[in-house]
Parts: C-alpha cells; structure tokens; sequence
C-alpha cells in the first residue's frame, strides 16, 4: 500500500513558469489532490495562527524561501544518513562498537537517538514547512513535495513502531533494516521534490 503511494505520489512535482502568462500549475496525482489536499483548510487555518509571530518578525525573503529546505536536508543527510549507517552497523553484528562520532554510545544506542531525533525534527519542521509556504502566498498540501512528506513521515512512524517491537526477531530485524534503507530513499526524492517546489516560485 505504501510502495503504491510512493508511485504515484513522488515523482510528480508543481511547476510555474515564470512569465507574465497565467500561472501554469501541473497538478498534483489524485491521490494528493483528494486525500492530502482535502486537509488544506485545516492546515490553513493552522498557518494562519503562527504566521503573524513570523512575519513580524522579519525574516530575511531567503530564509523565509530557503530556511526550512536547509534546515530539513541537514537533518536528512547527517541524522537520517548516519543514524541509517549505525543501524546497518548493529544489524551487521556490530552494534556494541563505540565509533569516533557516536559520543561515547554504542553504535545501537546512538541510531536509536538519532533516528528518534530525526522522526521529532521532520514533524517539527514538516509543520514549519507549511507555514513558511502560507506565508509566501502559496497554497499549501498540493505538490508531490507534500506527499511524500506524508509517506516518509508514515515510513519513520512505522520503523520507529518496529524499533520498539521487534525484539530479537530476525524477520522484525531485516524488515527494520530493510524499510529503514527504502525510507530514507524516500525521504531523499521528497527532498528533491521540496528542491523543485522551491525552485518553481519565488
């Protein structure tokens, strides 16, 4: 179910041209202009409620475009990425090896923190993401780069839900493995999507 998500969501991103033409939008797959579009207004009427704080503030015009992108591909490739290399490390056989980076933790405790501390900043940021876009006039949950942030936050909810329940299984284990490496596939096509969006205003 989540693998046909990911194929008909991940790929497709919203476009504008830039010209003094009409605004020309390719729309989002079905099932993100139904399901995922469908919470628009809710979302909305969220954004609304930070976006007086923010804009008050006076964020800089490129932070405000670029701040959440930055700030999400550096939790991607050095939490996700090394806590993803840790978690093949223990699944490997080598999770009580303390390596120069893990902080004095053994490899198994320190993907757990990362990948909890991953999971924590992508829901954060995944709100902070929505505001930012309401707040540069764009309308929000109607790109590709919107469902697969809904698909990799599933990903991580359900590898986390493993994490904790798997026990010494070896199929749990493998699955975890396995599912942990195609998550963070997926979580690198959204942030390609995310650079598409970005690059399709200004």
């Amino acid at each position: 179910m989540l693998l046909a998500v990911f194929a008909t969501t991940s790929l497709v991103p919203t476009v504008r041209l830039a010209s003094a033409a009409p605004v020309l939008r390719v729309p989002a797959p079905p099932v993100a202009s139904g399901v995922i579009a469908g919470l628009a207004p809710a979302f909305g009427s969220y954004a609304d409620i930070w976006l007086p704080t923010l804009l008050s503030v006076g964020v800089p015009d490129f932070l405000l475009h670029w701040g959440h992108g930055a700030a999400m591909t550096t939790v991607l490739f050095a939490m996700g990425g090394y806590g993803t290399y840790l978690g093949w490390q223990t699944r490997l056989g080598n999770g009580d090896d303390v390596l120069p980076l893990n902080l004095g933790k053994p490899s198994r405790q320190m993907h757990s923190l990362l990948m909890s501390g991953a999971l924590f900043f992508f829901l954060l940021g995944g709100q902070g993401g929505f505001v930012l876009l309401r707040g540069q006039g764009q309308e929000i949950l109607q790109s590709a780069h919107s469902s697969t942030a809904v698909l990799g936050l599933a990903l991580l909810l359900t590898q986390a839900v493993l994490g904790k329940t798997m026990g010494d299984s070896e199929m749990g284990r493998s699955v975890h493995a396995y599912l942990g490496s195609a998550t963070m596939l997926a979580l690198v096509v959204h942030a390609y999507n995310g650079l598409q969006l970005g690059t399709s205003f200004s």
